[in-house]
C-alpha cells in the first residue's frame, strides 16, 4: 500500500515537510560516499530555511504539552498499557527539556562562519565548486570518519526538534481509525460537518496504479484519483477505486 497524507493546516504541513527533510538528512549523513554527504549538507541548509521564518519550536512545545496532558490523564485507565504510556511520557519529557533549554533551533549552525559561507555558495547553482570554495572541496576529500563526525556535530542542534516533530506526528497518526472507502468513477467526497481534523491519510494499493489528488477543509473532503500516462501527465480515472483512509486529530 502507498500512503498519501494531506494536512488540514499550515502547522501540520510544516511538520510533514520537516519530517521529510530530516528523513533525507539522516539517510545521507550515514557513512558513505562524499556525494551523499554533499546532499546531507545541502539538506541541513534546507531545514534551516524551513524553520527560519516560523517559530516552529514553540509550536512543537505547545503541541507536546497538550498531548502530554492528554496522555497523563490515561494513567490507571483500564485497557491502557501503563508501561507503554509511561515510556511515551518519559520520552516526551526528555524531548521537551532538550527543546526548552536550547535557543532558536539550529542557532549554532547560523553562528558557524564556514557553514554560513557555504550556505551562501550552495544557494547559487554550481557555487560550491572547487573554483568558488576550495575549502569545501577539501572537506569532501577528508576521510569518511571525519566527514561523518562533522555531520553528526552539525545535526546535534537540530535533533531535539526532529524528535519533537516525530513524537507529535506519531501521536497524531495513531489518533485516526483506518476505514475502507470507494471512489465511484474515481471521485470521493465526504462531509465533515465542521469537525476539526488535522491530517487525512489515504492508502492506495500499488497495483491499482492510481494516486489521489486531495482537497480538504473542516467541512468536506474531496479526493480525485488519477493515473499517469506515457509523459507522466496526470489523467483522471473513470472507474471505481477502493482505498483506505483515516482522519486524525489530537
Amino acid at each position: 500500500m502507498i500512503l498519501y497524507e494531506y494536512p488540514f493546516n499550515e502547522r501540520i504541513r510544516a511538520y510533514l515537510r520537516l519530517e521529510y527533510l530530516f528523513d533525507r538528512l539522516f539517510y545521507f549523513a550515514r557513512p558513505g560516499d562524499a556525494k551523499n554527504h554533499q546532499i546531507a549538507v545541502a539538506t541541513i541548509f534546507d531545514i534551516l530555511d524551513a524553520i527560519e521564518r516560523t517559530d516552529i519550536k514553540t509550536s512543537v512545545l505547545q503541541d507536546m504539552e497538550r498531548q502530554r496532558l492528554q496522555l497523563a490523564a490515561l494513567r490507571d485507565h483500564p485497557g491502557v498499557s501503563q508501561d507503554a504510556l509511561e515510556g511515551m511520557l518519559r520520552e516526551m519529557e526528555r524531548t521537551t527539556s532538550a527543546l526548552s533549554t536550547q535557543g532558536k533551533a539550529g542557532q549554532p549552525l547560523r553562528e558557524n562562519e564556514w557553514l554560513v559561507s557555504l550556505r551562501g555558495r550552495l544557494a547559487v547553482p554550481g557555487g560550491a565548486t572547487q573554483i568558488e570554495m576550495p575549502s569545501y572541496h577539501a572537506w569532501q576529500h577528508k576521510p569518511e570518519e571525519a566527514r561523518c563526525a562533522d555531520l553528526q556535530a552539525w545535526i546535534a542542534p537540530l535533533k531535539p526538534l526532529s524528535e519533537g516533530v516525530t513524537i507529535g506526528l506519531r501521536l497524531l497518526r495513531e489518533s485516526g481509525r483506518k476505514q475502507e472507502a470507494t471512489a465511484e468513477q474515481g471521485a470521493f467526497q465526504q462531509m465533515l460537518g465542521g469537525r476539526s481534523h488535522q491530517l487525512l491519510r489515504v492508502w492506495v494499493a500499488d497495483e491499482v496504479g492510481v494516486f489521489p489528488e486531495i482537497s480538504a477543509n473542516k467541512y468536506m473532503i474531496w479526493i480525485r484519483f488519477s493515473t499517469q500516462g506515457g509523459e507522466l501527465k496526470p489523467q483522471q480515472v473513470n472507474r471505481d477505486v477502493t482505498f483506505q483512509m483515516s482522519l486524525c486529530s489530537t
